[in-house]
């Protein structure tokens, strides 16, 4: 199987990175890698994996993150993953949140290097694509040049060879998720050290990156970046991707034609019951900055939401676009 390229990838967010945002981001940038949001392996075992696993293959390449820490559910989960067609299956050692604690995954298994090891070993041994990990550079009171270096050679001896590192610790106690996201100090220096500790494996930079300048200053440092909310919230500056990441020469399509291409999708997604809101949520960014912005947002907020809603809410919605800009031009 050919390597994946991820150089550019798209960060998985709770709630944000569904399939009908992949498929709005995926007409931004046809090469970045896309990964869901965390699905638990205890959910893929006992829940609707069809619903839980659905993907056009459109949205490819597109990975699948999971969490959880029995090795055997874990291969059982990362199974489904390829069977459903995912290019790769990533494990969640970053998350802080008390849910994820109290199941005994996420960001506390950085205090378990051992068992990440014994999990990504039991997933490697039940799938051909790659298995990767996410993870934080320590949790608490660890001392992350100390944790981190051992995290990546137990877990790595394991057949891992690609880790994802956001560049912050996670307090499991004391601070929200949210606040887990910006209050502890961003450390890039130790992850491009580990670059060079780790010549051999691939290190992936993630936390904070905020604008495509940040990105392209972190790849000289390691083997790609993780953009996650900045994308989700600005998501035009994907449309730069392809080209100053994958050196595609085709210029990138306008705000406008960005919309245009979305349409097909929202058509057959209404016909088959989705809600405008549930793919129109994901838009909201697209003219941050832009002439109308404002009222693109508030018409696709307050309408999409409503009973029957279709295509002509988003008519109306660029009606600010080309009003506005008319004026400002």
């Amino acid at each position: 199987m050919a390597e994946l390229n991820r150089t550019f990838s798209v960060a998985p967010m709770m709630d944000w990175t569904d399939r009908h945002c992949r498929m709005f981001h995926r007409q931004l940038t046809s090469r970045a890698l896309l990964y869901t949001e965390m699905v638990t392996a205890e959910a893929i075992l006992h829940g609707d994996v069809e619903r839980l696993l659905q993907f056009s293959s459109a949205e490819h390449p597109v990975a699948l993150q999971t969490g959880g820490s029995n090795p055997a559910r874990l291969a059982l989960a990362a199974k489904a993953g390829e069977d459903a067609g995912y290019v790769e299956i990533n494990l969640n050692v970053g998350c802080p949140s008390d849910r994820v604690q109290s199941g005994r995954f996420g960001a506390c298994l950085m205090r378990e290097p051992q068992l990440v090891a014994e999990c990504v070993a039991a997933m490697i041994e039940a799938v051909d694509v790659p298995v990767t990990v996410k993870c934080r550079i320590g949790v608490d009171d660890q001392d992350p040049r100390e944790v981190l270096p051992a995290f990546l050679e137990t877990v790595s001896a394991a057949g891992c060879t690609s880790f994802t590192v956001h560049a912050r610790k996670a307090w499991l106690q004391g601070l929200s998720p949210k606040e887990n996201r910006d209050i502890p100090p961003l450390d890039y220096d130790l992850v491009y050290d580990m670059k060079r500790a780790f010549p051999h494996l691939q290190i992936i930079l993630n936390g904070g990156v905020a604008t495509i300048r940040d990105a392209t200053n972190h790849r000289f440092h390691t083997d790609g970046v993780m953009m996650g909310r900045e994308a989700y919230q600005n998501p035009y500056l994907l449309a730069r991707v392809d080209q100053i990441f994958f050196g595609l020469r085709l210029d990138p399509l306008s705000r406008t034609e960005v919309v245009d291409r979305m349409r097909p999708y929202i058509e057959a997604e209404l016909s088959a019951g989705t809600s405008l809101h549930g793919i129109t949520r994901h838009m909201l960014g697209l003219f941050n900055g832009e002439p109308g912005a404002r009222g693109w947002r508030r018409t696709i907020s307050e309408n999409a939401v409503k009973p029957g809603a279709g295509l002509e809410v988003i008519d109306e919605a660029l009606n600010f676009i080309a009003r506005d800009q008319a004026s400002a031009a």
